[in-house]
């Protein structure tokens, strides 16, 4: 595996390679967030998937869960199940920055993304009209290792595409801290993906991070149980998703503050969205699970709450 700055002396001034030599982010979290055997790991996705209907195929986008896949695997599948092989090409994985200081969107800079069910190709074309916008960094092979937001997406992938498991790439963009105005214009330049049916967009968040150690705890006492409160709260912004306005979840995260990882990927998704409405696009979004990881009751419980939906394009 090549270190960092290995790397980097290989990426020329434009961002592209010099040298052709196949670069692999390994599964860094099999073995810990999900199991690092292929046979095992697809029979775990095989069972979630199979106790799932496919009410909103074919999405054109989903909003999954990043958590450990024995939090959040069952939750997961309700929006994968969504996914159509037969008409998907490339997909984009939208996955918020936790670990590193990002105040724009970063690519990747290897070629493939392991798993242990089998390899990914990032979509180098993609990538490179992506990079000539000048609205890009790169990630380094270590921050793209250390990152589960996107990783945690490349199993369900691989599994909901195994039918056309050659026919497919993927487009891997890490999100930073957006402003509302760079939520926008990303969500500009990303629209004209979105509207190609060949394209799925894969946006990555958790709902409610509750508790101490996450320094939140809003707490709701009309609606009974903190559990209750927490999914109150969390339905709260699934609503004001589902009517597709950037704005009024802007004005939600402002006022509640809830704890919603993935909110700057959404909100490119939703100004994406915005942007073809402006173009009599039609679209609608449905949220088809929510759980929790587990049940608040007091002030020293915590939990993370996790949603799945799907939009599609009529």
């Amino acid at each position: 595996m090549l270190s960092g700055p290995d790397r980097v002396e290989r990426l020329s001034g434009t961002g592209t390679k010099m040298s052709n030599r196949v670069v692999c982010r390994e599964a860094s979290h099999a073995g810990s967030w999900y199991t690092a055997s292929g046979p095992q790991l697809n029979a775990q996705l095989e069972g979630w998937l199979s106790q799932v209907q496919s009410t909103k195929r074919p999405a054109r986008a989903i909003i999954a869960p990043h958590a450990g896949y024995t939090y959040c695997g069952s939750c997961a599948a309700h929006a994968y199940k969504q996914v159509d092989p037969a008409i998907t090409r490339r997909i984009f994985i939208l996955g918020p920055s936790h670990h590193v200081p990002l105040s724009r969107c970063a690519l990747s800079s290897v070629d493939i993304y392991r798993t242990p069910l089998y390899d990914l190709r990032i979509d180098q074309k993609i990538y490179g009209e992506l990079w000539k916008t000048g609205m890009f960094e790169r990630m380094s092979l270590q921050t793209d290792e250390d990152e589960h937001s996107i990783e945690m997406h490349l199993p369900y992938t691989a599994k909901a595409m195994e039918s056309h498991k050659d026919e497919f790439t993927i487009i891997p963009v890490l999100v930073g801290a957006l402003s509302e105005s760079k939520e926008q214009e990303f969500g500009k330049l990303f629209s004209k993906y979105l509207a190609d049916p060949s394209n799925l967009f894969v946006v990555s968040s958790d709902f409610c991070h509750w508790g101490q150690r996450f320094r939140y705890s809003y707490y709701d006492e009309s609606q009974g149980e903190i559990y209750r409160s927490i999914e109150h709260l969390d339905k709260m912004g699934m609503s004001i998703i589902e009517q597709l306005d950037p704005v009024s979840f802007s004005n939600y995260l402002k006022k509640y503050h809830n704890t919603i990882c993935g909110r700057h990927p959404i909100g490119v998704l939703l100004n994406a969205i915005t942007e073809l409405q402006k173009n009599g696009m039609n679209m609608s979004f449905s949220f088809l699970n929510y759980a929790q990881s587990s049940q608040c009751r007091s002030w020293q419980d915590s939990s993370v709450s996790y949603a799945a939906g799907a939009l599609t394009v009529h």
